[in-house]
């Protein structure tokens, strides 16, 4: 049993945007065992996880307009 991989899943490392200026509205995203983890850091217990390639699509979709109003 590999427990360093088990423990990133039940503890991930969470990252915040470069681009966060801190005022608690900040996407935060973490990766281990091939999923992803989105989280609010105002909301840290609501977590949202997919994989790679969906998230991939979602931020290709969004740059493109798709979700304009």
């Amino acid at each position: 049993m590999n427990t360093s991989a088990m423990t990133a899943h039940r503890h991930p490392h969470w990252r915040k945007s470069t681009y966060s200026v801190g005022e608690g509205q900040c996407v935060e995203v973490a990766a281990a065992g091939g999923r992803v983890r989105l989280r609010e850091s105002d909301d840290p217990g609501t977590v949202l996880t997919t994989v790679p390639a969906v998230l991939a699509a979602f931020v290709r979709s969004a740059k493109s307009g798709a979700f304009d109003a």
